[in-house]
């Protein structure tokens, strides 16, 4: 193994929580402020990932106080204490830069996955919806 492999092979995080672009994530912060360590939270939608392994960044975006904010992590940083996902999302795109152009609550949210159970929910409202109908015509 190369030696700049070695190296970099250490500096890697083990506990990288799993996220895709298009959640809405709260990034934890390690801020230093004279000798006092404190957590300072981050939270709004991934709008981009790039690199790979020591080099792996993201960019979260929220909108704060009407205006829109974004900060690049590095994924693999010290710094970066931990990264919990709040929702799922749904985009068709890998750069989710598009949103920039948006404002108020559309600026907030990629569409959200669906799971299956959802889907045959929606499936059995739709099915005793038409029974209804069909008694209705028949009354008539």
């Amino acid at each position: 193994m190369n030696l700049l492999d070695k190296v970099s092979n250490e500096q890697l995080k083990k506990d990288v929580s799993s996220f895709r672009v298009g959640d809405t994530v709260k990034v934890h912060t390690r801020v230093v402020e004279g000798d006092k360590e404190r957590i300072q939270i981050f939270q709004g939608v991934v709008i981009a990932r790039k690199g790979s392994s020591v080099n792996a960044n993201f960019t979260v975006r929220r909108i704060s106080y009407g205006e829109g904010v974004e900060r690049v992590f590095p994924l693999h940083s010290p710094k970066v204490a931990k990264i919990e996902v709040e929702r799922e999302g749904a985009p068709r795109r890998a750069k989710l830069y598009y949103l920039r152009g948006r404002t108020g609550k559309d600026a907030l949210f990629v569409k959200e996955r669906k799971t299956t159970s959802a889907k045959k929910g929606a499936a059995a409202g739709a099915e005793a919806k038409a029974p209804a109908k069909k008694a209705k015509k028949a009354a008539k």
